[in-house]
């Protein structure tokens, strides 16, 4: 779970923190000190604007499935897990506006993503950690915390 700090989602005024989760499944070894891993994000943002009378409002959805290759060799800093993915995600953009005038609001720029993912990981427990990612999804760079199950 995070938050993202900057986005390449556009919008005008003042933006809502970006908010995330995601989960990963070790699902198999590969030779070497590493694994490969399955999972999901979601995430979301959204952006006011207010001028003369008027407000206007975007909101983001991500929702992705992503694969990730994670190296845990690092044996002088066993608790460090680096990684690195893609996502296919489906971006769902929705705009309101009470303008007098003319009021819009529906799904505009909906579709189909692929993107790129790199982070780490900083466990301080065996269950519980905190992260760091670059790539996109509702932000560029989320930071948050991790878990294990």
């Amino acid at each position: 779970m995070g938050i993202g700090l900057g986005t390449t989602l556009g919008g005008l005024g003042k933006a809502r923190p970006a908010v995330s989760a995601s989960v990963d499944h070790s699902i198999w070894s590969i030779g070497g000190p590493g694994v490969i891993s399955l999972g999901g994000y979601v995430g979301n943002t959204g952006y006011k604007y207010r001028y003369s009378g008027y407000t206007a409002k975007w909101n983001y959805t991500v929702i992705g499935a992503r694969g990730a290759y994670h190296y845990n060799g690092f044996e002088k800093v066993p608790d460090l897990d680096v990684y690195g993915g893609v996502m296919l995600g489906y971006n769902i953009m929705k705009y309101s506006s009470d303008d007098s005038e003319e009021h819009f609001s529906g799904n505009y720029d909906d579709g189909l993503g692929f993107s790129c993912f790199v982070g780490g990981r900083w466990f301080f427990s065996d269950s519980f950690g905190v992260y760091g990612e670059l790539g996109y999804g509702v932000s560029v760079l989320n930071v948050g915390v991790t878990f294990k199950f």
